[in-house]
């Protein structure tokens, strides 16, 4: 299966009152996991950019136990579960050697903020998710 590892550092300013990670800087792990997993479809022109980009629809997670802080960055394992032409989902899980903190689901679309519309995958973007693909 194609996953996508991310090793994400957690910040001392992650943890809360109860000595955890907050559970609000998790979707902030799951953005940076994606942001490296496809880097290479940001194109380098700002204007591309825009008429180029993507936007998360949905997000889910499910927690089992708490994240500590830790000097050894955490694993986020990603890949797509779904493509379609003008959408795709990701699941995650957040771990490490001693087990999963969190399982992740998002839903992401393709955007043109030029034309301020949902936009179709070209072929190169279907080519990279399609890299990262387990429609089990």
């Amino acid at each position: 299966m194609p996953r996508f590892t991310y090793l994400c550092p957690i910040r001392w300013s992650d943890m809360d009152a109860n000595n955890h990670v907050n559970n609000a800087v998790y979707p902030r792990y799951l953005e940076e996991a994606r942001m490296n997993m496809f880097k290479e479809l940001v194109p380098s022109d700002p204007g591309e950019r825009l008429a180029k980009n993507f936007f998360l629809s949905e997000q889910w997670m499910k927690f089992s136990r708490p994240l500590v802080y830790s000097t050894t960055p955490v694993s986020i394992e990603a890949w797509v579960t779904d493509l379609k032409g003008v959408a795709f989902e990701l699941a995650y899980e957040i771990k490490d050697v001693g087990g999963l903190y969190v399982a992740a689901t998002s839903r992401m679309a393709g955007y043109d903020s030029v034309a301020g519309r949902v936009r179709r995958f070209d072929e190169a973007e279907r080519a990279v998710l399609s890299g990262f693909l387990d429609e089990r």
